[in-house]
């Protein structure tokens, strides 16, 4: 017994001293990389303020040098003696019918709330009311063309209905909905003179807007339909315990979208009328975002608790404040301006890379403010939709993530109803071709379209490659930690640069605007600028890193 004790108090003495030393040594190591974190966050933040600040002066001058060769440039209204870039068609569209916009969805939310807080509809009432709402909204939008949106839709319902118990179905969905996706484009929204000549006075009242542009986004519903319907006559049911636990939202007593989107709902809630009133519920009917059918039919008996008032009315406010900085930026800087006139042709690498990189920046606060518009409306009538623009476009180092937060309620659709029905992980190399083959033709059928798209799945490829050795290699160590972090953020530079390629040859130059691009920065002049690019973003990237290891931090 006491030399059990006098042992004890003898491993004491020795091992105590050294423990502590190391513990020590330990506090001094964490305490060590802490401060270089904190010297390279310095560095990296006076780089991005040194960066910037040169993109925008020389933004600026070109701008102002350039302004009487660019198209689509108006009188200014919000800062005086500058002109307006109003190039982008369909921004100066949205731009132009804001205000007519916000009195119709004001009437239309002033109705549905009423109708459903007063008279207190529930599904069936709140179905009939936002469906008649809707066709009153098509009919001053499409015209007499509204007929064959009601054509194709009823058409797609009855192949739902005949054909959603039978192992025929995915094919016969599939084949129906892509027909009509393709001929729609190709013959432009039909003619009434293919009835006969005595239904061609009607092609004189099509309406305001494009209706075949708009059915894009009711083919997506469409599937969406069919799919729910089809998945809920078979036996799996969802598993909602794990996702409760870990999803804060769920935790406080409210409903996520992503419970929302899987819980099941009553056969009665797919019924014709519910059906229609989803294809064309006006504040999304548009533009989106894409929200599946049994989130909608959830939530038209019992309107989303997600969001308060205040949280509505907040996010409006800074939907405002994102509107008057969309302002100070086409009053500023010319960018859209550039790409639409072809000047940028003739400027150069450092100047092109600019103007490249400030058409995209346009482009995403575009798509923000368009998105975010028919979102508020929609939360303001009691429907969550998903946030298609979560994140800024400058925070994204890789594809997966740049394209799970551009367009989002689109990249949900697409892993819902297509990637994890094909195989999901275990095909992924190969069903990306498939997936964004299937994006390029929903856009539209231009070839500089699947030239994004299949620059983009070449893209993936090294990416996946990649992330597959870095899952593969064991970081055991501070050395090795800190090399698996430098070679994210060069794969991180270099995956920027790639979509910075592949979305302006998609959306701006197009494919035969390959070479040229390339051949700009492959040329003695261009390198340094290249060699710039990728400094640059690789700055960036270990930004991205520190906002990211900050958010960890606080959870």
């Amino acid at each position: 017994m006491g030399r059990g004790i006098w042992g004890s108090i003898l491993v004491c003495e020795l091992v105590l001293p050294f423990s502590s030393l190391s513990n020590h040594n330990y506090s001094t190591k964490i305490g060590r990389l802490e401060d270089m974190k904190s010297t390279e966050l310095g560095f990296l933040l006076a780089y991005a303020v040194a960066f910037y600040a040169f993109i925008i002066r020389r933004s600026l001058q070109l701008s102002r040098d350039h302004h009487t060769k660019l198209f689509g440039l108006r009188p200014g209204w919000f800062i005086s003696q500058r002109l307006n870039d109003v190039s982008d068609a369909q921004w100066r569209n949205f731009r132009a019918n804001l205000p007519i916009l916000t009195i119709v969805f004001t009437i239309f939310a002033l109705l549905a709330n009423v109708s459903r807080t007063f008279l207190h509809f529930k599904a069936k009432g709140m179905s009939l009311i936002w469906l008649v709402i809707s066709l009153a909204y098509l009919i001053y939008l499409h015209g007499a063309c509204i007929v064959f949106i009601i054509l194709i839709a009823s058409l797609n319902f009855l192949v739902v209905k005949i054909f959603a118990r039978t192992k025929y179905f995915s094919f016969v969905f599939w084949v129906f909905n892509l027909f009509f996706l393709i001929c729609n484009r190709v013959y432009e929204g039909y003619s009434f003179s293919i009835f006969g000549q005595h239904w061609a006075f009607l092609d004189n009242f099509r309406g305001t807007f494009r209706w075949h542009i708009c059915f894009n986004f009711v083919v997506l519903r469409m599937i969406s339909f069919g799919y729910d319907y089809h998945w809920a006559h078979q036996d799996s049911r969802p598993n909602y315990k794990k996702h409760i636990q870990h999803c804060h939202i769920c935790k406080s007593g409210k409903i996520c979208y992503q419970i929302l989107q899987e819980r099941s709902v009553s056969d009665d809630k797919f019924s014709f009328n519910i059906y229609l009133s989803y294809l064309l519920y006006a504040p999304l009917y548009l533009t989106g975002p894409i929200i599946n059918f049994k989130a909608f039919a959830s939530q038209i008996d019992v309107p989303q608790n997600h969001f308060s008032v205040r949280n509505v009315a907040w996010y409006g406010v800074r939907w405002v404040f994102s509107l008057l900085l969309m302002e100070v930026m086409t009053h500023l800087f010319y960018y859209n301006a550039f790409a639409i006139s072809g000047t940028w042709r003739h400027l150069s690498p450092l100047d092109v890379f600019i103007v490249g990189y400030g058409v995209l920046n346009f482009m995403w606060l575009k798509f923000f403010l368009i998105w975010r518009y028919f979102r508020f409306w929609s939360l303001i009538c009691g429907i969550e939709a998903p946030e298609n623009m979560p994140r800024c476009i400058n925070n994204c180092h890789n594809l997966e993530s740049f394209w799970k937060n551009w367009h989002a309620s689109f990249n949900k659709w697409l892993v819902r109803y297509i990637y994890i029905p094909l195989g999901g992980s275990q095909r992924k190399l190969l069903i990306v071709w498939v997936i964004f083959t299937f994006v390029a033709v929903w856009h539209d059928l231009e070839w500089k379209l699947l030239s994004w798209a299949w620059l983009t799945c070449l893209f993936f490829i090294p990416e996946m490659l990649f992330k597959s050795a870095a899952n593969a290699f064991q970081a055991t160590n501070a050395f090795r930690k800190f090399v698996l972090r430098e070679l994210r953020a060069v794969a991180g530079a270099v995956t920027i640069t790639c979509l910075m390629v592949a979305n302006l040859v998609g959306f701006v130059i197009g494919a035969s605007g390959i070479n040229w691009l390339t051949s700009r920065f492959l040329e003695k002049e261009g390198l340094p600028v290249l060699a710039g690019m990728l400094v640059s973003f690789y700055v960036g990237t270990k930004l991205m890193f520190h906002v990211q290891d900050f958010k960890e931090s606080r959870h």
